[in-house]
């Protein structure tokens, strides 16, 4: 029985720690806060924040991992980049957890390897942006290098735009580092994730392309598989073999992409399974948690089937505990649906509480659908 120690214990930790206990891992599930999603599937917990190195050197040295397995970016790195040499194991690896916890460094690592990216910099003040703006051009993305699920993200479309992007950025960031990167706005026709499976003793998988929308920076909904052209498809894959496979190690990657008329654009990259996978809860024969698990145990993977499938998130609309939800009876109702409801204990605007899922016909509009017939409610937190 493998031992897994997850630093990070949302929604998506909560699916892969499923998955992996259906394989017969023993998971403890860390992360800020007492009853987190994955703390409520898993067979141990502690509780601390994942940037505080002293207490996350003691929760490996207590509990002596098999695999340290990251379910966020905003984790002191450098400890695991010290525990790897130490000999424990860390998914995929610990430079790819470090080269990822900062949106700069893993855009370097791309350009690096020939990749096509947007046109970026960096700027650690509200002046320097304004310098990075004007050289790149208006309109520009404004997003934090370290941020969870595209928090602090915003388009600036004239020099008028800046102090309040900056300022939208720094109240986004996660960690210790004032620092953000402004990238050409790219026209893209859509924009896909495309999950990216490592393996142990195996090629690397991909799975069919997913489309998704983004507002404030925030998957709002997904859908599987996203039609493209065959030679799109085939240079997005070049692009996540070449990046996936310099980070190295097992597992499964979320790599983002713009698609325009004319090409492929790589966007971003995550060294675990992505919010928009959550679709492959009902779309894939194997979920992208279930993949991830596979891929870190070196489990084989025979075939990958997909249906079409799509899913929508459910928000809070406010501050608030102990939330409750109406509708999902309604959303139900309609055949191919299904409902994630996540177990967040506490509430935020736009916090994501749930999932609509929806498979077969007419997939994203029945998960969207469902999505709007089920409200949050909540008591006040004053």
């Amino acid at each position: 029985m493998k031992k897994i120690l997850l630093l990070g214990s949302g929604e998506l930790g909560k699916e892969f720690v499923i998955s992996a206990k259906r394989l017969g891992c023993h998971v403890i599930a860390c992360d800020s806060y007492a009853g987190a999603p994955a703390m409520q599937v898993a067979d141990e917990f502690e509780v601390f924040s994942m940037l505080d190195e002293a207490p996350l050197r003691a929760a490996i040295a207590k509990h002596k991992p098999d695999l340290i397995v990251p379910e966020i970016e905003a984790i002191r790195t450098e400890v695991l980049l010290d525990v790897e040499k130490q000999g424990f194991e860390v998914i995929p690896s610990a430079r790819a957890a470090n080269l990822t916890m900062n949106r700069d460094r893993i855009r370097d690592v791309a350009v690096g390897l020939g990749v096509r990216t947007a046109k970026f910099n960096y700027a650690e003040s509200s002046e320097a942006l304004l310098s990075q703006a004007q050289a790149i051009g208006f309109p520009v993305v404004i997003k934090p290098v370290m941020s969870s699920s595209g928090k602090g993200q915003s388009v600036a479309k004239t020099e008028a735009d800046i102090q309040a992007s900056w300022d939208y950025a720094c109240a986004g960031m996660r960690g210790d580092r004032k620092k953000v990167i402004v990238e050409e706005f790219i026209n893209f026709e859509f924009e896909i994730t495309l999950l990216t499976i490592r393996q142990r003793n195996g090629t690397t998988l991909f799975c069919p392309p997913i489309g998704h929308v983004q507002e404030r920076g925030d998957y709002q909904y997904s859908w599987q598989p996203q039609a493209m052209a065959a030679d799109y498809l085939k240079a997005a894959q070049e692009m996540a073999e070449k990046v996936t496979g310099d980070l190295g190690g097992a597992g499964l990657f979320g790599v983002e992409f713009f698609v325009t008329a004319k090409e492929v654009i790589f966007s971003e990259l995550s060294p675990r399974p992505h919010d928009t996978g959550m679709v492959t809860l009902i779309s894939q024969n194997l979920s992208e948690f279930d993949l991830h698990a596979r891929a870190v145990l070196g489990l084989p993977i025979p075939v990958i089937e997909c249906v079409e499938g799509a899913s929508a998130v459910v928000l809070a609309d406010r501050e608030g505990k102990d939330p409750s939800f109406s509708g999902v009876s309604a959303a139900l109702q309609e055949p191919g649906v299904d409902v994630r409801i996540f177990g967040k204990p506490t509430t935020r605007p736009f916090r994501r509480m749930a999932v609509a899922l929806a498979k077969g016909d007419k997939a994203l509009d029945r998960a969207r659908a469902a999505a709007s017939k089920i409200s949050v409610h909540v008591s006040s937190t004053h």
